[in-house]
């Protein structure tokens, strides 16, 4: 996985930062939720003098569950790729970690979780849940990660734990966010929720009211333009691979804190003038793989931009001023990276002060145009 969020450039010779950062996420396992905790109890297990006796010793204890086929270790339940089709029983009432990834789970039931007060991180990725009963979550009182991608869902879940702190429920079949589906998540950072079949007008007035979050991804979905009603708070914002034709003026005004923003993949023509100078705090623009015909306006005034990617446009020239401001000290860092590959430009007319502002020479990276 890409723990993005709560357990929240210089370029190579002729390699920029891969554009990968923007592209949807993609689980790389659950058991890496556990290692912190694992490690930390294990070291106890081995610290523990082996001929040292404990007053526990002299009661009978709890005999211990486990699902059949799930191996328990340390709290951590794993039950993937087992073919199961309802959440199972049995499970450890202490678990802190339960993975249910990769079955063929179709519903969850009100008493699936119950009891399961310890529960920290849920994995209930590549099912085929449709169904969420609204009290399913409700026992889940210190659950701060759930994992709902690759399912069948068509809402956000109800009565989702106050405790939450990452959803990630891409790849799903939602269309539409109805006002206070977030309600009460006051510690929530991270929503990912691209490849749902989305549109603008998918999202009701006050869908993300109250949250403030760092970071969002709403890729590969089905946006015509930028959502104006998202968290103040963002630091992050993904909407790369939609149908964006445009920034307009007041498109980012409400987006001053974001440090990341990724655009690329649309089939955006026009950046309106204007319309980036909100971003004050802006370190890294995607606008790669769109339709522009020339170097958006407003870059040299974004004094801690390091990272532009303008790949595979139309731009055909590249101003002297179109990325560096013509004071100079009025640029807090320099570009570590600016990318104009696929672009029909010739790289030997573009005057060598164009890039003034840039650390190193190697970190801009032009090549072959080919229609």
């Amino acid at each position: 996985m890409l723990p993005h969020c709560s357990f929240l450039l210089l370029l190579c010779a002729v390699q920029l930062p891969s554009s990968s950062s923007a592209l949807p996420f993609e689980q790389k396992g659950f058991w890496d939720f556990a290692l912190d905790s694992m490690d930390a109890e294990m070291t106890m297990e081995m610290m523990r003098d082996p001929e040292e006796g404990s007053a526990d010793d002299l009661f009978p204890h709890e005999i211990p569950t486990c699902p059949f086929g799930c191996q328990c270790h340390l709290r951590v339940v794993q039950c993937s790729d087992l073919g199961f089709t309802e959440v199972p029983t049995n499970i450890p009432r202490d678990t802190k970690f339960l993975d249910l990834q990769n079955n063929r789970i179709t519903e969850i039931k009100e008493n699936d979780f119950k009891g399961l007060t310890n529960l920290y991180g849920l994995s209930l990725r590549n099912n085929l849940i449709s169904k969420v009963h609204p009290r399913a979550f409700v026992p889940l009182k210190h659950m701060q990660k759930l994992y709902f991608s690759k399912n069948l869902l068509t809402t956000i879940p109800k009565n989702l734990p106050a405790s939450l702190v990452e959803i990630r429920i891409h790849e799903n079949r939602i269309r539409k966010v109805p006002a206070g589906a977030f309600a009460g998540l006051n510690n929530m950072n991270c929503i990912e929720m691209g490849a749902n079949p989305i549109q603008n007008s998918g999202f009701e007035p006050g869908a993300f009211k109250g949250l403030k979050l760092n970071f969002l991804r709403i890729s590969e979905a089905k946006l015509t333009g930028v959502p104006k009603d998202l968290p103040q708070s963002l630091h992050e914002l993904h909407l790369d691979h939609n149908q964006i034709q445009a920034v307009e003026l007041e498109d980012l005004s409400r987006y001053k804190n974001l440090y990341r923003l990724g655009l690329g993949f649309n089939h955006i023509r026009n950046i309106e003038n204007g319309s980036l100078s909100y971003l004050t705090m802006l370190r890294e623009l995607h606008l790669d793989n769109n339709r522009l015909t020339r170097v958006p306006q407003g870059l040299p005034d974004m004094k801690y931009l390091q990272v532009v990617y303008l790949h595979s446009n139309n731009i055909s020239q590249v101003g002297v001023n179109d990325f560096c401001p013509r004071g100079f000290g009025m640029k807090r860092t320099f570009y570590n990276g600016i990318s104009l590959f696929s672009n029909p430009v010739n790289y030997w007319e573009v005057q060598p002060a164009a890039f003034r502002c840039v650390s190193d020479r190697f970190a801009i990276q032009f090549g072959n145009y080919k229609k």
